[in-house]
């Protein structure tokens, strides 16, 4: 028998440490939902958008990283780096790992920001840190999974799509994904 993911995201979201941060946040650049729970809810709407091509199995798999992905904004210390111990994105995959198994998952949890990081240091004058992107493509083993929650996750009020299509442009022909720069929510 295969992994229930239901069942993870049930138990994910019965934690008194995750409900506890449900209400952190006030309304800012990227987020003006505000708080975790309604950026939540705006991801949730977002998966229902792109649920036609989505399976079963990554629908679950996308509910766990929407409610996850996030959660630990309250605890992070900012501006730290993605692989940092204390940043939101490694106090997530620590959470998740906790009740689930999913090797994938817990990767695309931890790098879900990396190619934002990727074309902010482009858009701030630098040039695309091609050993970081190909670290990334390397890491990342299904990118129909990791490319749909960049979608799910990028395409909010307050957000602009810019570092998507750039993200779509540096990884065209070299990942193999049925999502593509025409599949991104306006």
């Amino acid at each position: 028998m295969g992994i229930d993911y239901p069942k993870i995201l049930r138990a994910v979201q019965a934690n008194e440490r995750y409900q506890g941060n449900l209400d952190w946040g006030k309304a800012r650049k990227g987020h003006p939902e505000g708080t975790v729970r309604s950026h939540i809810a705006d991801l949730e709407r977002n998966l229902h958008r792109l649920r036609r091509k989505l399976t079963d199995t990554e629908n679950d798999k996308l509910r766990i990283l929407i409610h996850t992905h996030d959660a630990f904004k309250a605890e992070a210390t900012g501006g730290v780096p993605i692989r940092d111990s204390r940043s939101h994105a490694s106090l997530a995959r620590k959470f998740l790992a906790q009740y689930c198994s999913d090797d994938e998952l817990l990767t695309i949890v931890q790098y879900h920001d990396e190619p934002y990081a990727l074309w902010q240091r482009v858009v701030g004058g630098g040039t695309c840190d091609e050993q970081r992107l190909m670290e990334l493509i390397g890491r990342i083993k299904q990118w129909d999974l990791f490319l749909a929650f960049l979608i799910i996750d990028g395409c909010n009020e307050g957000k602009t799509r810019e570092p998507l299509y750039w993200f779509f442009e540096q990884i065209y022909g070299k990942v193999d994904s049925r999502f593509s720069r025409e599949d991104i929510l306006l």
